[in-house]
């Protein structure tokens, strides 16, 4: 980021808050749209959460009050079954329960956090027997996969999902590091912490037949897939970074900006845009280049993509998790 840049940021601003701040100055090319089968997946989640005891803590059960899990999973897949979506809806909300336990205990008692990812790693890997409940919910969800994606697409989704485990360890270190964490380290955190990949599989087995391994490795749907799911955990980071701040967290895109250039969060907020904006217009125009490409099960496993982007969006802006945005002033 040029100095020439950072003077750009922002002027005459007359947004009212950050949220309308961000609404003003994100590029969002795909409108609003949500699946029918919403209202049966959240009634899906309490059922699924309740059984393996995840919101018996009282936190816990008001986190995901908060957070909506199938509310994010209809805007992001609004064509999709109601049975996919279900697990879909599933995961978006384990992932938040592991999500905040991991940060947590990473912030607290690093050593602790150790055995809470060997054991994901080992369900995921090798179908080794959960020692925890939330290890016996990763398990179940694990079996859901493999029960409806293909072979393939189950050691996919285990793949992604381990590689988020382990961002998780990236992460607890950057957050008891001493040393401000450099932009671009916080970029690649990250990338590995999104949990948006591990959903691209459930996107491929909406589509009619399994996309070809030359497809699924073409290397401009590889690039599609990190730029949809940098575009789509960034657009999170811009809602959740007045919480993010309050709380300490350091993995955030804009709290990577304000950190670089200290400068105010409305300020940081506004060069993160800039990067998102010309994120979600490489995907644009890459997949408006490689759609010709594709096969039918192509173009939609890349639609499920933009899905993301769309639905962390509209997701973000009203969950009541990212709340405080709308109080914060967009003025520097």
């Amino acid at each position: 980021m040029t100095h020439e840049e950072i003077t750009l940021a922002p002027a005459g601003i007359t947004a009212a808050n950050l949220r309308e701040l961000i609404d003003t100055n994100l590029y969002m090319p795909f409108p609003f749209q949500s699946n029918p089968h919403a209202s049966r997946a959240a009634t899906g989640v309490d059922k699924w959460l309740a059984k393996w005891g995840l919101t018996d803590e009282p936190e816990v059960a008001a986190m995901i009050s908060r957070t909506r899990p199938a509310e994010l999973a209809a805007y992001n897949s609004p064509a999709m079954d109601s049975g996919l979506l279900q697990i879909m809806a599933n995961q978006i909300a384990y992932q938040f329960v592991f999500d905040d336990r991991a940060e947590d205990v990473g912030r607290h008692e690093p050593g602790r956090l150790l055995p809470m990812l060997c054991e994901s790693v080992g369900i995921l890997r090798d179908g080794q027997p959960p020692d925890t409940l939330l290890g016996a919910a990763l398990a179940d969800l694990h079996r859901q996969v493999q029960e409806r994606c293909t072979p393939a697409q189950a050691e996919r989704w285990a793949w992604t999902s381990r590689e988020y485990v382990h961002g998780l360890l990236y992460e607890a270190v950057s957050q008891t590091d001493s040393v401000p964490l450099e932009s671009g380290l916080c970029r690649s955190i990250r990338s590995l912490i999104a949990g948006v990949e591990p959903f691209h599989p459930l996107c491929e087995a909406q589509q009619p037949f399994e996309l070809a391994p030359e497809e699924i490795r073409h290397p401009a749907v590889r690039r599609l897939a990190r730029l949809s799911a940098d575009a789509a955990v960034w657009i999170a980071d811009l809602f959740s970074a007045v919480k993010e701040q309050r709380t300490g967290g350091m993995v955030n895109l804009a709290l990577a900006y304000q950190r670089a250039h200290r400068c105010s969060l409305p300020t940081a907020i506004t060069l993160a845009i800039r990067r998102i904006n010309s994120t979600i217009s490489e995907f644009e125009e890459l997949y408006g280049e490689t759609r010709p490409e594709l096969s039918p099960a192509g173009v939609g496993y890349v639609e499920g993509m933009a899905g993301w982007i769309r639905g962390c969006y509209f997701w973000s802006r009203t969950v009541p998790r990212y709340a405080d945005t709308t109080v914060a002033s967009a003025v520097p």
